[in-house]
Formats: C-alpha cells, sequence, structure tokens
C-alpha cells in the first residue's frame, strides 16, 4: 500500500504539532545530559590517573623517579588524546550549563 509522504520546510510546521516541555522535563533531560558527559570526563580522568599512579606518583606524593621523565604504558598519542577528551568534555559540559540559564 502506498503513502503519500508530505516535504515540510523548514520554517513552516503546516499544522504538525510539537510538544513544548515542561520545566520539570527540561530539567530532567539536562540532568541525563550533563550526567552523561561527566560520567565520561569522569571516566577519562581515572584513565589518566592511572597511567600517572606508580610512575609519577604514589597517592600525593610525587615520587623521585619521576625526574626521570614519565612515559605513559598507552604510549604518548593516546595519552594525549585522553587529556583533550578530558578538556573536550569539561568544555562542553561548563557551555551546556550556561546555555541553560
Amino acid at each position: 500500500m502506498a503513502r503519500e509522504l508530505k516535504i515540510i520546510s523548514g520554517n513552516k510546521l503546516d499544522g504538525v504539532s510539537h510538544k513544548i516541555l515542561a520545566s520539570d522535563e527540561k530539567l530532567k533531560h539536562f540532568q541525563n545530559t550533563i550526567g552523561v558527559v561527566l560520567q565520561d570526563a569522569q571516566k577519562t580522568w581515572a584513565d589518566v590517573w592511572k597511567e600517572l599512579q606508580g610512575q609519577v606518583v604514589d597517592g600525593a606524593m610525587i615520587l623521585p623517579e619521576a625526574e626521570k621523565g614519565f612515559k605513559p604504558e598507552c604510549g604518548w598519542p593516546e595519552f594525549l588524546e585522553k587529556m583533550w577528551l578530558l578538556k573536550h568534555y569539561l568544555d562542553y559540559a561548563t557551555q551546556f550549563t550556561q546555555e541553560i540559564k
């Protein structure tokens, strides 16, 4: 059975209704989105911290061997990518929260 499809332009709704979210629904969407972004940031931070443990820091103390230089087990490209991702997640979360105001 054939169906007729109607093309809707970007600025013309032609009777199509859109649900306007209530404040509590907007807040729930915000919490879910920012929660996922911050969860990714926490996971990335944990990966970076794991690389530093035992080579550079032991708890809060910097190890004397760290003066010889730090070489991440995962390799520099992956380590730097994790640092970039962490910055990206935090920038996104900051920007997203500022747009809500």
